[in-house]
């Protein structure tokens, strides 16, 4: 086992990870910007090192700065948690290079999975279904319209290289094409450093449905059960639940299959989510792997009984797998509400300074969160303040538990989205489980 882990991220995710190291006993050390000096990931390490300004560019993505944190602290591993550069193969590559354990997969993988499109046919061969769609994008107009017409309207057009939602723009007709191509490829870029796009057929009202799996160098993989993460804005996750209430245990079963069999055969190693839309027909489709752990990952975590980022730090240290897969149940039902720090009415980010904070408690609720009283959140970084995680014996009380710990969390100084989330799971085709990622456009976000 590891000696000592640096956290090479910010906020609730460093926090959880070092709450991992510490149950496993393993020292850490934290690395933060000048104005998260105060910070609790710094606070709760046992070593923290500065590693320059504000901007992400020069703290949290300088990986220079990491790297020589990593050496002057003496580490033997890093754990990049989700964002900034846990799916930059460069930065494994270069941890691997310097003798540093990367706590995730090989930069080969993420380099493999980061393509979108290339993603798209190495999973097609593993025998997943995808929905239509095209490679790369070529480079002149006739060439994209040639494209566009081969995969029909509505189209999407996707970053290869992106994630979160960057680099997408939606075309309803072949008049719309090339200005959806031009604006995608320069948002990629100046976000991913790549333009390349490809495009899909566009599902109108999907449901998201994401498959949490676990492999480690030994040859074992498995699948932790499904996520729902329908509810979106602009493509943006606000809420997750565990299991979906779409999948029958049958078709979990099936599917999970057909996803650890995929996994395996690109011989891919440490926590990993393979994401699906499924159509109104049920007709499911592959739509990209994330590399990485997920925001989300809690959910599967009270459902399963399974800590995720322990799993990781053990199967970057080479052991096995402490579970197999027919120790996998899951039991009862688990909701996530991402508690951002923004306007509830148009979801612009809200930064200031926490006047008030009380996080609710109680059976079955879990709180995953950097902030507290005093705190000041910066207009520097995401706007995700907290994440309120919900447990109950079936759906019916998580749902009820959730809205009873967001009455209780009490947050001032700045606006969250905590009245958001109580009108979306008051809703009647929540509590219903009709759900999609259209949930939200017909959402009357100015009602009480």
């Amino acid at each position: 086992m590891f000696k000592k882990i640096l956290v090479a991220n910010r906020g609730e995710i460093a926090l959880r990870v070092i709450c991992a190291c510490k149950e496993l006993r393993i020292p850490t050390v934290a690395v933060y910007s000048e104005p998260d000096r105060d910070s609790l990931h710094v606070r709760f390490a046992d070593e923290a090192v500065c590693i320059g300004p504000a901007p992400s560019s020069e703290s949290y993505l300088n990986v220079p700065s990491i790297i020589s944190a990593a050496e002057i602290t003496d580490v033997e591993a890093i754990h990049p948690g989700y964002g900034y550069l846990a799916e930059n193969p460069n930065f494994a590559e270069v941890c691997e290079t310097c003798g540093i354990t990367f706590i995730g997969p090989s930069s080969e993988s993420i380099s493999l999975m980061g393509n979108k499109a290339r993603a798209r046919e190495m999973m097609e061969q593993a025998g997943l279904p995808i929905i239509p769609g095209t490679g790369v994008v070529g480079e002149s107009q006739a060439e994209r319209l040639e494209a566009a017409d081969s995969v029909g309207f509505p189209l999407i057009v996707k970053a290869s290289a992106g994630g979160g939602g960057r680099g997408m723009r939606i075309a309803e007709t072949s008049d719309q094409v090339i200005e959806a191509i031009t604006t995608a490829r320069l948002e990629a870029q100046s976000t991913f450093g790549s333009d390349e796009v490809y495009l899909e057929r566009y599902l109108s009202r999907p449901r998201h449905i994401e498959f949490q799996v676990l492999a480690d160098q030994n040859g074992n993989v498995l699948h932790l059960g499904e996520r729902e993460c329908s509810i979106q804005r602009r493509h943006q996750k606000l809420l997750e639940e565990c299991p979906s209430p779409l999948l029958t245990a049958e078709l979990r079963e099936s599917l999970g299959s057909l996803v650890t069999r995929a996994v395996s055969s690109i011989n891919y190693v440490n926590a990993g989510t393979v994401e699906f839309l499924f159509d109104e027909e049920g007709n499911y489709y592959f739509i990209e792997m994330n590399t990485r752990i997920q925001v989300e990952h809690p959910i599967t975590e009270r459902v399963t009984g399974v800590d995720l980022i322990k799993e990781q730090i053990r199967i970057a240290a080479g052991e096995s797998l402490s579970i197999q897969q027919e120790d996998i149940k899951l039991q009862g039902h688990s909701i996530e509400c991402r508690i951002n720090a923004e306007s509830p009415l148009t979801l612009k980010p809200s930064p200031g300074q926490i006047t008030a904070y009380h996080a609710p408690g109680g059976p079955g609720i879990r709180i995953d969160s950097m902030a507290h009283a005093g705190m000041t959140v910066s207009p520097f970084y995401d706007s995700m303040i907290a994440k309120l995680i919900a447990t109950g014996a079936n759906r019916k009380e998580a749902i009820t538990r959730m809205d009873r710990a967001l009455d209780m969390f009490v947050i001032e100084g700045i606006e969250t989205t905590i009245s958001l989330h109580k009108r979306i799971i008051a809703h009647p085709d929540f509590q219903a489980g009709r759900l999609s990622t259209a949930f939200l456009e017909s959402f009357d976000f100015a009602s009480p």
